[in-house]
């Protein structure tokens, strides 16, 4: 049985940029082409974590927290500031800052989004 994906909305607003969900680490990417753009998380362990994740860059960070207030580094990845962003699923604010992530999505925001590097290939040994 298929994990049902969580806030569902977020893919109704990408609709129009024919989104692909793919499993990842017990969550849900969300690719536009060959980027990947937002994770989708709902779990019962790190709750604090749970929402949308923003795959974004630490220049992006300033300028960003000034279009979402609630967004934050992801306590799981670790201490200090992380790359990826979350708009935490118990913000005041969060669907309408992750309707406007969308928003910016849609009209091509660079600071939102990244190609993933391609997984090394296996070799064989012997």
């Amino acid at each position: 049985m298929k994990k049902k994906i969580p806030f569902e909305f977020v893919l109704e607003e990408l609709t129009a940029l024919s989104p692909v969900v793919k499993p990842m680490f017990g969550c849900h990417a969300v690719y536009i082409g060959e980027k990947i753009m937002l994770v989708l998380r709902d779990r019962s362990d790190h709750v604090s974590d749970n929402g949308v994740w923003v795959a974004t860059s630490k220049e992006h960070h300033e300028s960003l927290k000034v279009v979402f207030p609630s967004l934050r580094s992801i306590d799981l990845l670790g201490n200090g500031q992380t790359n990826w962003q979350v708009l935490p699923a118990d913000a005041d604010d969060f669907e309408e800052a992750v309707n406007k992530a969308c928003d910016l999505i849609r009209k091509g925001d660079n600071r939102i989004g990244k190609v993933p590097v391609p997984k090394k290939k296996k070799t064989k040994k012997g």
